[in-house]
């Protein structure tokens, strides 16, 4: 197993070969000198960079050095890539309750694409008014794996896991008033969910969320046991 030691930094150039995708950088507390020398390194050893959780002047010194660069402002990353992760059959849904939690979303779904992932978007269907949800429920049934992201007092995904068959990875969000303690809330109201397979990840974090997905899509897809036939085509989502 091998990595490069750059001071600051041990980058790990194995992670590919261990778990099926490179090293992602996460960018908040790095300057933008530190993620122009780590992604010398990703580049350089897979062709493939992304940097979460990024600022603008992070994209700027990345941009120096990679003009193809991409910001994904909602989703606060930027990607690189020159040699693009195949793309795998079945479908990754991303919904969120409210456009308030789009960021999150985003940071999930600019995840699944960059490692080689369909997409379905679904924004703004929360409990609130469920007949919105009722209504995309046959686009949820047809993906492999949901990624549901909520704040507030996070229900939705136990309302996807009462409507769906698939395993349900619950996000919850920073987002709402003063008794909501940043996300708290939400936190403990998924854990104690009644939904059946419903799975929690940390506070605001699509990018964990659309890790572990990734790693479900693949081996539903690898088992033969997704018809692509049933599958929604992606839909295009937020401007990035």
């Amino acid at each position: 197993m091998s990595f490069v030691d750059l001071g600051y930094a041990r980058v790990d150039t194995d992670r590919q070969r261990r778990c099926g995708f490179p090293e992602v950088v996460f960018g908040a507390g790095k300057t933008p000198a530190q993620v122009v020398g780590i992604a010398e390194v990703l580049v350089k050893e897979h062709g493939l960079l992304l940097v979460s959780r990024i600022e603008k002047a992070h994209f700027e010194a990345l941009q120096t050095v990679y003009p193809e660069a991409r910001w994904h402002a909602q989703a606060r990353c930027v990607s690189v890539v020159r040699s693009p992760m195949p793309v795998r059959g079945g479908v990754v849904g991303v919904i969120c309750a409210g456009t308030s939690d789009l960021p999150v979303a985003e940071e999930a779904a600019v995840t699944l694409e960059i490692f080689g992932n369909r997409v379905l978007r679904l924004a703004d269907v929360g409990v609130a008014g469920i007949h919105r949800l009722l209504a995309v429920r046959d686009q949820l049934e047809a993906c492999a794996v949901l990624i549901v992201v909520a704040g507030m007092e996070g229900a939705l995904p136990s309302a996807v896991a009462g409507l769906t068959s698939k395993p349900v990875i619950a996000v919850p969000t920073s987002v709402g008033y003063g008794a909501s303690f940043g996300g708290l809330a939400a936190l403990l109201g998924m854990l104690n969910s009644c939904g059946s397979g419903v799975t929690v990840v940390n506070i605001d974090n699509g990018f964990g969320a659309a890790y572990a997905a990734a790693q479900i899509n693949r081996l539903v897809v690898d088992s033969g046991a997704h018809d692509p036939q049933s599958a929604p085509g992606p839909e295009a989502g937020p401007s990035r």
